[in-house]
C-alpha cells in the first residue's frame, strides 16, 4: 500500500508557484514602460509567491518517487486553484478589484480560459492589469496542454493522446515518444500562433500591446479584451476575419499543426473530428447568417456580408469557447440563443485549448446512439464503431458515453443550483453552460452586452468551481471527493 505523496505534491506545487513569481515579477517591466504605479504590487506579488513556493520546495525535499492516481489529481487541480489565490493579488492589492470574490472569480475565469468577466470599468485598468489579466489566459491556455502530457501517463493514459478526453478518443498518433519533447513542440506551435495574430492584429490598425494582449486571449480561447466592448470597439471587418480565423485554428487538436509540418498530411486528411468540427461549425454560421437576414430588405450585398460576418465571428467565437464578441446576440432570433447554446455544449477539438464536451465525444456519442438502433433491429450482428479508421474499444465508448451523461447531469443540477441562489432562469442557463465549457458570455444580463458583477456572490463561488471543473474535464476534480479516492 502508498500512502500519499505529499511531500512529492509540495515540491511540484512549489516550482509552480516560483514559475508564477517569476512571471509576475517580469510583469513589473509593464508598467515601467508606461510610467505607471503599479510596479510595487507586481512585484510584492511575486515577492509573496517566491517566499511560498520556497517553503513548498523546502517542505517537499526527500519525497519519494513514487507518483499515483492520487497525487496526480491533486497536482492537476490545485495547479489551477494555487495560481488563482496568487494571480489574484495584483488586483486585489492594488483596488483594481477591492472585491476578494470578484478578484478570484476574475483570476480563475482567465487561468481556466473562461472569459466571464465581472468588470465594469476594463478601459479603467492599467496597462500592467491589462496585461497580466491576458497572461492568465494564455498561461491557463498552454497550462493545459503541457501539464496534462505531464500528468496522464500518471492516470494509465498516453500523453501523446494529447489529452484527447482523457482517452475517450482512439488514435494512436504520437509526436515524440518523451513527453517532455512533446511538450516542446506544442509550446512552439502556441507561441507560433500568438506571434503570427500578432503580426497581423497590428496591420489592422491594433496597437502593439492590444494586439498582444488579444493574441493571447485567441490562441488560449480565453476571451478578455482590453477593451469594455470587446472586439466590436474597432468595428473593423479585417480585425474581426483575423481574429475569427484564429480561434477556428486554436479549436484545432494542435498535434495535427505537427503532422501538417512533418508533410504526414494523411494524418490531418483521416482525422474525423476535424472534418466534423469544420462542417458543424459552418453548418451553424450559415443558418444563423440566415436567420439574420431580412431579405425584404436586403438592400446592397454589404448587408449580406455583414450578417455573414456577425453569424461567422459568434459562432466561432462560442464554438471554441473563446467568448470574444462584436455584437449583442440577445437581440437575435430565439433561434439563434438556442443553436448559440448547442456551440457552447459542443465546444471545438480535443487536443486544443477550447472547453466544452469536445466534437471527439460529440461524434463518438452520435455513432454510439446510431449502432444502437442497428443492433436492436439486427440483434445477432456486430457493429463495431470505428473513427478515423481505427475500431473503438467498448471501454472507450463506455467512457464517452459516461462523460456526457455526467457533463449534461451537472448542467441541469447547477442551472438549478444557480436559478435558487437568486439568478434568472435565462441567466442561470447561459451562466452555468458559459462557465462549464469555459465560454466567457451567456445569456440575459450575463449575455455578451453584460457581466458577471451584479449575480449573487454565492452564485460568482459557485460558478468559479463549475470553471474548474470544466477546464480539468469533471473527473479529475470530482475524484476528489470520492472516498474510495484517499483510501491506500
Amino acid at each position: 500500500m502508498n500512502t500519499f505523496n505529499y511531500r512529492l505534491v509540495l515540491r511540484v506545487m512549489g516550482i509552480l508557484v516560483l514559475i508564477e513569481s517569476a512571471i509576475l515579477l517580469a510583469i513589473s517591466i509593464i508598467p515601467i514602460i508606461y510610467g505607471e504605479n503599479d510596479v510595487y504590487f507586481f512585484t510584492l506579488s511575486a515577492f509573496i509567491c517566491f517566499i511560498f513556493g520556497g517553503v513548498a520546495l523546502f517542505l517537499g525535499r526527500n519525497h519519494s518517487p513514487y507518483i499515483g492516481k492520487r497525487e496526480g489529481s491533486v497536482i492537476v487541480t490545485f495547479t489551477w486553484i494555487i495560481f488563482t489565490l496568487f494571480g489574484l493579488l495584483p488586483f486585489y492589492l492594488s483596488g483594481s478589484i477591492p472585491s476578494f470574490t470578484d478578484a478570484f472569480f476574475e483570476t480563475i475565469s482567465g487561468f481556466t480560459t473562461t472569459g466571464a468577466s465581472i468588470l465594469n470599468n476594463i478601459e479603467e485598468l492599467s496597462h500592467g492589469m491589462l496585461f497580466w489579466r491576458s497572461m492568465t489566459h494564455w498561461m491557463g491556455g498552454l497550462g493545459i496542454i503541457v501539464i496534462s502530457l505531464a500528468v496522464l501517463p500518471v492516470f494509465g493514459v498516453s500523453g501523446t493522446q494529447l489529452f484527447a478526453a482523457e482517452s475517450s478518443g482512439p488514435t494512436k498518433d504520437k509526436i515524440h515518444p518523451k513527453i517532455n519533447e512533446t511538450a516542446k513542440r506544442l509550446f512552439a506551435i502556441y507561441i507560433v500562433l500568438t506571434f503570427a495574430e500578432t503580426i497581423l492584429l497590428k496591420f489592422g490598425g491594433m496597437n502593439w500591446f492590444d494586439a498582444v494582449c488579444h493574441s493571447f486571449a485567441t490562441v488560449a480561447t480565453g476571451g478578455f479584451s482590453t477593451k469594455q466592448a470587446s472586439i466590436g470597439y474597432w468595428d473593423s471587418p479585417y480585425i474581426q476575419y483575423v481574429i475569427s480565423i484564429f480561434m477556428i485554428l486554436s479549436g484545432i487538436n494542435f498535434s495535427l499543426y505537427y503532422f501538417g509540418l512533418k508533410n504526414k498530411w494523411y494524418k490531418v486528411r483521416e482525422n474525423e473530428e476535424l472534418r466534423f468540427y469544420l462542417i458543424t461549425l459552418l453548418v451553424f454560421v450559415i443558418i444563423v447568417a440566415i436567420s439574420l437576414i431580412d431579405f425584404s430588405r436586403v438592400q446592397s450585398l454589404q448587408t449580406l456580408e455583414e450578417a455573414w460576418r456577425n453569424s461567422f465571428f459568434t459562432v466561432s467565437s462560442l464554438m471554441t469557447t473563446t467568448g470574444f464578441a462584436t455584437v449583442d446576440y440577445m437581440f437575435w432570433k430565439p433561434l439563434t440563443w438556442v443553436i448559440l447554446l448547442i456551440v457552447m455544449l459542443t465546444g471545438a477539438s480535443a487536443g486544443s485549448t477550447s472547453g466544452g464536451i469536445k466534437m471527439i465525444r460529440v461524434v463518438i456519442s452520435i455513432k454510439a446512439i446510431y449502432f444502437q438502433f442497428k443492433q436492436l433491429i439486427h440483434p445477432n450482428a456486430v457493429f463495431p464503431i470505428r473513427y478515423s479508421s481505427h475500431t473503438v474499444r467498448e471501454d472507450i465508448v463506455t467512457r464517452v458515453l459516461a462523460f456526457t451523461l455526467l457533463y449534461l447531469i451537472i448542467v441541469t443540477l447547477g442551472i438549478l443550483v444557480l436559478a435558487i441562489s437568486g439568478m434568472g432562469f435565462l441567466e442561470s442557463i447561459g451562466g452555468l453552460i458559459t462557465c462549464l465549457g469555459g465560454v466567457g458570455p451567456g445569456l440575459g444580463l450575463v449575455g455578451p452586452a453584460g457581466n458577471f458583477a451584479y449575480i449573487p456572490e454565492f452564485s460568482k463561488w459557485f460558478l468559479s468551481l463549475i470553471m474548474l471543473m470544466g477546464r480539468l474535464e469533471l473527473f479529475t476534480v470530482l475524484l476528489l471527493f470520492t472516498p474510495a479516492f484517499w483510501k491506500n
